[in-house]
């Protein structure tokens, strides 16, 4: 986001881009420019119930988009033979994996699409037409006939309406995480965050708890019958309810900031955000090398969780022996405990920073995803509980910083168009086809050791990433003013600004003003917040 640029001084005249006084006379010495200090005006004291209504509207919708996650992935295996039912086992798995991983195919358009618009019109407009999408199109799966009925259109369908929710999935995360990240005081930015993936893995252990207790009340063949059905049509009510509380919150107030600018600053075409102004094309080439080590991040992370979550029932069905029920049943203890922990990993990068609780995600998957596969194949209940709650330590480091750490690498006016290229790309690529290939990768070498070996390799590469992160715990978010909890809080951070190592003007994207004039109230140039 440019700063230097042209603005009105009320005794020289017109200060240009490079600091030359178009009204002054020619020849005239050229004013120094500087960074206007911070004022208690432009800090940003958080409404505290708003931020509670922000909080729920996004996580209900992040519940909803891994309820479906969890049901579909707990469903693979019932859901083969009533699409493919002339197809053998292994066929049927590979089909119904595939149409998981096409799910995020979608993603990258969905991203690119929904993070323009956010950008454009707002990110809560953009989150409820995304979660009215996604609820709709998990419900429309409950409806299809089945192969018995039409063929093989029954499964061109499935995959039609797995697209279109992957397409508007694309816009949930990446939204969700800027809209938090938006809302958050800065020094709890973590913690507030990672309520959105508790909410993720509660929303998928529910899913598959749903299917668990239809599999035991009903039974495999009515499964296959009508019963997986049920878990997809809840989807519409749970839809509706999400829909609602989703349309109670309003826009963050740093994107609002950020729109009045631009607003105000409409005549002057120097004064929009380039990299935004130009659409995906413009961010890519703006911001090209924090997208890279974002995709990487979220490469590594969902890697794990997803072969510990959408994966891990299929594994334990097919090559470690457990029936479908036991499959789903395994997960499920492991998936609450997770989700509970990641608040408190959450709050601990508010305190430590987001890299080291990173390093920490990235570290511990290379150390223990191989005795942790070894202990799934014992084959006993408590090898495999231990083996997945191994699997599940680094995921909750991993996913608990993600929301707050990548969306503070991209400045306001660019954010979500930012963070749904890098995160969708991202998941379509590494982790939503991790099922998919890890199966293929067992089936081909006949090591059920594969999932260990692909963990180990993600991780490994994710910790460069993690190198090159910039930390930005406790720290404003870039373009945008700071935000603290308490009025008296904003008093001494303004106070304090000299010697805050937190506070960096430039970084906030601070007005700049000529030097001498009073503070910052003559000479302003007009950028957005």
């Amino acid at each position: 986001m440019p700063n230097d640029r042209s603005t009105t001084d009320s005794s020289a005249g017109v200060l240009n881009a490079s600091g030359t006084n178009q009204g002054a006379p020619k020849g005239a010495k050229k004013p120094k420019l500087r960074r206007r200090r911070l004022r208690e005006s432009d800090v940003n004291v958080v409404d505290q119930p708003m931020l509670k209504k922000a909080l729920n509207g996004t996580i209900v919708g992040n519940t909803m988009e891994w309820y479906d996650v969890g049901v579909f992935g707990y469903l693979i295996t019932t859901m083969g033979p009533v699409f493919l039912p002339e197809a053998d086992k292994t066929v049927q798995t590979l089909f119904l994996l595939g149409t998981f991983a096409a799910t995020f195919i979608a993603r990258p358009l969905g991203g690119v699409v929904f993070g323009w618009l956010g950008d454009k019109i707002g990110r809560q407009k953009v989150l409820a037409a995304t979660l009215m999408i996604m609820a709709a199109s998990t419900f429309a799966v409950g409806l299809l006939p089945g192969y018995a009925q039409i063929g093989i259109w029954a499964a061109v369908l499935l995959v039609l309406f797995k697209v279109i929710q992957g397409f508007s999935t694309g816009g949930e995360y990446a939204g969700a995480t800027t809209f938090v990240s938006e809302y958050a005081p800065d020094k709890r930015r973590g913690f507030f965050a990672s309520f959105l993936d508790m909410g993720s893995y509660l929303g998928f252990a529910a899913g598959a708890a749903l299917v668990s207790g239809l599999q035991l009340t009903l039974g495999q063949d009515t499964m296959e019958d009508w019963g997986w059905r049920i878990p997809f049509l809840v989807a519409g009510p749970l839809g509706l309810i999400a829909v609602y509380f989703r349309s109670k919150i309003e826009e963050s107030p740093q994107f609002q900031a950020t729109l009045d600018a631009q607003e105000n600053l409409a005549k002057d075409a120097s004064a929009a955000d380039p990299a935004a102004s130009k659409g995906p094309v413009g961010i890519v080439k703006a911001y090209w090398r924090s997208i890279i080590v974002a995709m990487i991040l979220v490469a590594a992370a969902n890697t794990a969780g997803y072969a510990l979550t959408s994966y891990m029932p299929t594994y334990l069905t097919e090559s470690k022996g457990y029936d479908e029920l036991h499959g789903t049943l395994l997960t499920i203890p492991v998936l609450v405990i997770m989700s509970l922990c990641i608040p408190l990993t959450g709050k601990l990068s508010d305190r430590i920073g987001r890299r080291p609780v990173l390093w920490i995600g990235a570290v511990s998957t290379v150390v223990l995803a191989t005795p942790a596969f070894l202990l799934i194949g014992v084959g006993e209940i408590w090898s495999t509980l231990l083996g997945l709650g191994m699997i599940a330590f680094p995921v909750t480091f991993y996913v608990a910083n993600l929301a707050s750490a990548l969306p503070a690498q991209f400045p306001t006016a660019s954010r979500y168009g930012a963070m749904g290229i890098a995160y969708n790309f991202s998941v379509a690529i590494f982790g939503g086809t991790t099922p998919f290939i890890v199966a293929a990768l067992i089936s081909a070498t006949g090591n059920d050791m594969m999932p260990a070996y692909y963990l180990m390799a993600t991780s490994a590469i994710g910790a460069v990433a993690i190198y090159f992160l910039k930390e930005s715990a406790q720290m404003p978010l870039p373009g945008s003013m700071p935000s603290v909890d308490t009025e008296d809080e904003a008093r001494e951070l303004v106070a304090t600004q000299d010697e805050n190592p937190l506070i960096d003007l430039e970084h906030m994207d601070m007005p700049l003003t000529a030097a001498g004039s009073n503070d910052g109230e003559a000479g302003r140039v007009p950028t957005p917040a």
